[in-house]
């Protein structure tokens, strides 16, 4: 998948399918857009694109507001986010940077100067709640009459259930934060995960006894927080080897003196249970990881001192064991 910042670029394709969203978590409704989109595309003879923007618009008029807590907690990085579009077959993404100028956009110059002139699309699916220009002025209908009457065809796909719930990226921010990380799996088809390279620390952990693998996000603000039984990949070039089972406490750590080398900023640290010897202390550096949170075991806590703090720490790693040992015994039996 090619991806472009922007449409302003002389390697993007003169037509295109088009689906327009913020597409945070690419959850099973995003999925089946997605395929309906290919099968359009590829009917048509151009390539499939996703248009998404960075930051969140709500991230942006929540800046543009002085008000930080209006802002949406992220489901995935911009990283995971091309990574799943990618998986799902589409030829490019157009990330789009969501700032004044595009926010005053009125609907008609966002069709004219970003579909039309931008993009040449040739067909554009959106959503059953679809609305874009300034002040969301625009919605399905005004797309559908101007493709009329300008060559291109528009179609809106109806919200997409699971068991009867609406999957959305909201019902998915909300598993991830009152922890139902299983629910969360079913509304996105895949376990919960973050990846990202590992980065160096305040090295407190391996001080400690318990090496982890840091991975930072700037100006994130992850849907999902505290201490989770994980599954870790990426570590070894063996295929076949399989993830390294661990404990990963994501948030801001309590614990740790906020003035420390991570300033308080939201981190995923990751301890492996079991760390190949192949290796080495320093193994872990540079690699791109990604990290499946498979069970939440229990929010952050602030431990009373380093002592505490190892303890706590213990008693994670005995409880994540244990949870992978009973995961195991019970796919065994659903085998047998």
């Amino acid at each position: 998948m090619r991806v472009f910042r922007g449409f302003n670029h002389t390697g993007i394709a003169p037509a295109c399918a088009l689906t327009i969203g913020n597409f945070d978590g690419v959850h099973r409704g995003h999925q089946a857009m997605l395929a309906l989109l290919n099968n359009e595309a590829q009917h048509r003879g151009v390539g499939s694109c996703v248009m998404t923007f960075e930051p969140h618009p709500r991230d942006y008029f929540a800046a543009a507001a002085r008000k930080p807590e209006l802002a949406p907690a992220r489901i995935a990085t911009l990283r995971d986010k091309l990574t799943e579009l990618d998986r799902c077959g589409v030829d490019q993404c157009v990330v789009l940077p969501f700032d004044a100028r595009l926010s005053s956009l009125s609907p008609l110059d966002f069709i004219n100067q970003v579909l039309i002139k931008g993009l040449g699309v040739r067909y554009v699916l959106v959503g059953d709640d679809f609305r874009f220009g300034a002040k969301r002025a625009g919605d399905y209908a005004m797309l559908d009459a101007f493709g009329s009457s300008h060559g291109f065809d528009v179609a809106r796909m109806n919200s997409y259930e699971v068991h009867g719930l609406r999957v959305s990226s909201s019902a998915v921010r909300d598993a991830l934060t009152r922890g139902q990380m299983d629910a969360a799996a079913r509304l996105l088809g895949r376990p919960y995960s973050i990846s990202g390279h590992v980065v160096h620390g305040r090295k407190l952990g391996r001080d400690l006894g318990y090496r982890t693998l840091n991975l930072r996000f700037a100006h994130w603000k992850p849907a999902a927080s505290g201490i989770f039984a994980v599954q870790v990949h990426g570590l070894t070039n063996a295929e076949n080897l399989a993830p390294l089972v661990g404990v990963a406490n994501l948030g801001i750590r309590p614990s740790i003196d906020a003035n420390d080398v991570n300033g308080g900023r939201v981190l995923l640290e990751t301890y492996c249970l079991d760390w190949p010897a192949s290796l080495g202390a320093d193994g872990g550096y540079g690699k791109i990881i990604r990290v499946e949170l498979l069970h939440k075991l229990h929010d952050e806590l602030k431990y009373d001192g380093l002592d505490a703090l190892m303890a706590g720490i213990a008693k994670d790693c005995e409880d994540a064991r244990a949870w992978f040992a009973s995961t195991h015994r019970q796919t065994t039996r659903d085998r047998i």
